[in-house]
């Protein structure tokens, strides 16, 4: 062989493997990418000849696909849509749009993706129909209708996780909506559907659970103050405070005071145990204020705040902001200032008290199933952070179990189990409150930890609580899930 052509012969074998190279990112590592992408026409239309995988729970479709005599070939179904519609979402090829599980896995579903890839291929040869991979979702048929009935027509949100997983058991937001009014075939018809809900005050298109417009968590972060003085070494569940009925905010002419507009007990101290037993204010800040918000905001972190989440549905970020002054710290004490959590965070943190220390990322798919039943994927637990050492959530647990059981939030009492939980009452300003509960159960052995907020103060006003409102949600929840 000649010298020019064992050279010519080397560049072709280059070009050849770069082509091969290339392709192969194409069709296996990029393909979920571009069969994701708006402009992919080919794809859009190779969709309509695939049916649908089906969104499942409890071995139950609670999205599903059926024959259409149309363009599109199926049509999208959806099961008891306004108890499911925040998760599922929904899907419209007329519009070319989805949400929810429906965007977030819809390369599994469509059948479009890399791992569909072999499936194409069988489809080809055989001349079979090509179906999408269903997704089986983590969360529990039962708790799931306890949170929607709950809450009824409140409007507000509740998720619960199992603090050894992550998996999410139930996540419900009020109003729900009912997505086959936004999946039928005709684009102005859903089009007009879709603009009426997005129209509405409150707006049912947004998941509360994980995003829209955050709140205020109040006493609910008491529990991250405890557990971040408890952490430092410096304070213990016995040490005290002094208990005056009004407290200047350090630095500032801004008193605040407690709930019961008195002292918190008749002693002149209170210690930071009996503080979160009662859900008392000024004790809290003035531990806030004590510990510093350097080391609250490194607590906070480790549970999770300042982070989005994907379960993969995106969540927004809970807040604890850096660099607060003295009295913005005091007020976070009691879950105040500037201080913003989705009931999605303040599940993880009760659920990280519960599995000691330890939090899980929080997950709402199991598994992608192919139509064969066969199992295309596993989505395994996986650990976001150890935020305390276990002595620092026995700690923080026994309080709240105090706190049900003869404190401020008794509405969570249930017969024969010990609930640790934690009621909140946050003020906005002029505008009703945001109502909070969150804890777990059984406080030894938890397998379920819920937050549930009731926002526009449960249609009260201003004379509604934490513990009558939002206890008796998560108290429905936490039965359905212990079967009780």
């Amino acid at each position: 062989m000649t010298k020019e052509l064992r050279r010519l012969s080397i560049v072709v074998l280059f070009m050849f493997l770069s082509l091969f190279a290339a392709s192969s990112w194409i069709q296996v590592v990029e393909a979920d990418n571009l069969a994701l992408a708006d402009g992919n026409r080919r794809a859009l239309l190779d969709s309509y000849e695939i049916q649908r995988g089906s969104i499942i729970v409890d071995g139950t479709p609670i999205a599903s696909s059926v024959a259409s005599d149309d363009t599109y070939k199926y049509q999208r179904v959806y099961s008891d849509s306004p108890m499911w519609s925040n998760v599922t979402g929904f899907f419209n090829p007329a519009l070319q749009s989805s949400t929810g599980i429906e965007r977030a896995l819809n390369a599994d579903l469509s059948g479009t993706g890399s791992n569909a890839f072999f499936s194409e291929i069988e489809r080809i040869v055989s001349g079979q129909p090509q179906n999408g991979f269903s997704v089986e979702l983590s969360l529990d048929t039962a708790a799931q209708k306890a949170a929607y009935e709950a809450l009824g027509d409140k409007q507000g949100a509740v998720v619960a996780i199992e603090p050894s997983t992550g998996r999410i058991l139930a996540m419900v937001s009020t109003p729900g909506y009912d997505a086959n009014q936004i999946a039928v075939h005709s684009a102005n018809q859903a089009t007009e559907a879709y603009d009426a809900l997005d129209a509405l005050k409150p707006n049912p298109l947004q998941n509360r659970a994980i995003a829209g417009n955050l709140n205020p968590p109040g006493s609910t972060f008491k529990i991250v103050v405890a557990a971040a003085a408890f952490a430092s070494g410096e304070w213990t569940p016995e040490s005290t405070f002094p208990n005056p009925a009004r407290y200047t905010l350090p630095g500032t002419s801004t008193q605040i005071s407690n709930a019961s507009r008195g002292t918190c007990g008749p002693g002149a101290t209170v210690t930071i145990a009996d503080a979160i037993r009662l859900s008392c204010n000024i004790p809290m800040a003035q531990l806030a204020a004590a510990v510093g918000d350097a080391k609250i905001l490194e607590m906070a972190e480790k549970l999770g705040f300042n982070k989005s989440f994907e379960t993969p549905l995106t969540s927004t970020a809970s807040s604890y902001p850096r660099g607060l002054d003295d009295a913005q710290t005091a007020l976070t004490g009691f879950g105040q200032g500037k201080v913003t959590a989705t009931p999605l965070q303040m599940a993880m943190v009760a659920a990280g008290l519960g599995n000691e220390g330890v939090v899980m990322n929080p997950r709402l798919v199991d598994a992608v199933i192919g139509s064969d039943l066969s199992v295309v994927r596993n989505y395994e637990n996986t650990e976001f952070d150890r935020a305390m050492d276990a002595d620092v959530a026995n700690a923080v647990t026994a309080a709240m179990v105090a706190s049900v059981a003869n404190g401020a939030a008794p509405n969570a009492r249930i017969d024969g189990v010990d609930v640790a939980g934690k009621t909140g009452t946050a003020e906005n300003g002029d505008k009703p409150y945001s109502l909070w509960f969150t804890g777990f159960a059984p406080a030894e052995n938890p397998q379920v930890a819920v937050a549930v907020v009731v926002e526009d103060g449960g249609g009260m006003g201003k004379t509604g609580s934490g513990d009558s409102l939002a206890a008796p949600i998560a108290k429905k929840v936490i039965e359905a899930v212990l079967n009780k």
